[in-house]
């Protein structure tokens, strides 16, 4: 993911300041110059490393850090506010009518993922704000821009208009317009054109469907992996069509994230989305309070309950963990729980959401990883129902039989069953814990329910208006 090398420059710097109980001169200039480097090597902008380091130092030096009990700790949330600072004090949320039609035009050069993530956000207004969302297909310069919006659009059950690449984009986003007003759409998202690079005739098209749809949102994509090409190319669509937000590609890559930590600092334009992945389901909502924790490995604790609650079974969970805290456990649940954590994603990136674990993540090969998970569910589905709810019955002759019918080995089916006796151990104790009132079995329960509620009360996930 972006921000994995800058996160572990800056955790290292951090931790040789934290456990300091004194400040002084030397150990911040060396703390400050690991920073320095930490956020030049991420190709962070010249200008903005220099502001954000004098700010540090500033803000290090004075009374209220000196005299604190842990100074060390304070500098380190000095370091992690001043982050949010430069991605932006609070998330950009989308402005969108509580009466008529919204429109969201989204905008960008070619090759930046304009249109699949044009039908991501259609997806998420969709599932979590109830919207009726349109989706325009404007970029009639690309047939195959067109036929891939359709395609998204059937997927997602969304509508997309089109009058194919013979008629122009302006009358497009017209008639468009007219259409979504007849048939009560609340929220219409255009894919526009792109091109290889900023040019006169790209932006003079832009400006024309902007005066005729009159669009609450112009939203910018840029991908991660262009480094500080990101502020050079907000730069100029800002200043032409007053961008309001940009919706980050490619997120999951190896980018070193410096364009993305420099961009609000210099263009004033916020961030709204980030891309993680292909699937239709992999655009977040972007908090920089909660990137600037896992910049930071403080993990995201809230956005992996969000992420649960969308992505889990929360019925089948619970019927589990009821199950657990009642001392039952068999191979079938064993089954049921690793299905579930599947769905949350590669383990490394769950890892990096749990705080103090992010330290750990790159030890983890997902790729083995999920691998192993594959091998370890068709061990356990070659089995009969009485097998998986009876392993202590399963002798020599069944364990040959399940290996070959899995495609693995005897040994992989005994390590199955070894694993099995230790996480059932574990669950006794936690039932034996639940019974005698030391552990709360609503725990897991309120945690899934209330979610990022008990502990952010008056977030909104968007601004209505």
């Amino acid at each position: 993911m972006a921000f994995d090398s800058l996160s572990e420059r800056l955790n290292k710097a951090l931790r040789n300041i934290s456990g300091k109980g004194k400040l002084t001169d030397d150990n911040m200039e060396a703390m400050l110059k690991e920073i320095r480097l930490a956020l030049l090597e991420a190709d962070v902008n010249y200008r903005v490393v220099k502001n954000f380091l004098e700010t540090v130092k500033e803000k290090a030096k004075g009374e209220e850090v000196i005299k604190s009990v842990d100074p060390g700790q304070m500098v380190v949330k000095i370091v992690h506010d001043e982050i949010i600072n430069l991605l932006g004090s609070n998330e950009a949320s989308l402005t969108l009518k509580d009466q008529g039609m919204s429109v969201i035009m989204l905008v960008g050069l070619q090759g930046t993922g304009k249109t699949t993530s044009i039908a991501k956000i259609a997806n998420l207004l969709k599932r979590k704000l109830n919207r009726k969302p349109l989706l325009v297909a404007a970029d009639v310069i690309r047939p195959a821009a067109i036929e891939q919006l359709q395609t998204l659009g059937q997927s997602i059950d969304v509508e997309v208009f089109s009058k194919g690449t013979e008629t122009s984009a302006l009358q497009t986003v017209e008639e468009a317009m007219a259409y979504a007003k007849n048939h009560d759409y609340d929220t219409v998202l255009i894919d526009t054109a792109g091109r290889l690079h900023i040019d006169e005739e790209l932006m003079k098209e832009l400006q024309d469907i902007k005066a005729v749809c009159d669009p609450q949102e112009i939203l910018l994509t840029v991908d991660a992996m262009t480094g500080q090409d990101i502020v050079t190319v907000a730069k100029s669509f800002n200043e032409t069509l007053a961008v309001t937000g940009l919706v980050v590609t490619k997120f999951d890559g190896d980018s070193r994230g410096g364009g993305v930590l420099s961009v609000k600092a210099i263009t004033n334009v916020p961030i709204k989305f980030v891309g993680q992945g292909e699937k239709i389901d992999d655009m977040d909502i972007f908090y920089p309070d909660r990137m600037a924790d896992r910049i930071l490995g403080m993990g995201d604790i809230v956005s992996l309950v969000e992420k649960a609650q969308e992505k889990m079974d929360l019925e089948a969970s619970e019927k589990t963990a009821q199950r657990l805290m009642e001392g039952k456990f068999t191979l079938e649940d064993m089954l049921v729980q690793f299905e579930q954590v599947s769905k949350l994603g590669p383990l490394s990136g769950i890892m990096k959401m749990i705080p103090g674990f992010s330290q750990y993540s790159n030890m983890i090969n997902d790729e083995d990883s999920a691998r192993q998970m594959k091998r370890t569910k068709a061990i356990i589905q070659s089995m009969t129902p009485y097998e998986r709810a009876n392993p202590d019955t399963i002798r020599s002759s069944m364990k040959r039989r399940i290996a070959n019918g899995s495609g693995t080995s005897v040994n992989d089916v005994n390590k199955l069953l070894n694993q099995y006796e230790k996480m059932k151990t574990a669950m006794n104790a936690m039932s034996s814990l639940s019974k005698s009132g030391k552990l709360n079995e609503n725990f897991l329960d309120k945690l899934m329910k209330q979610g990022p509620k008990a502990n952010k009360p008056n977030r909104p996930k968007y601004r209505l208006k």
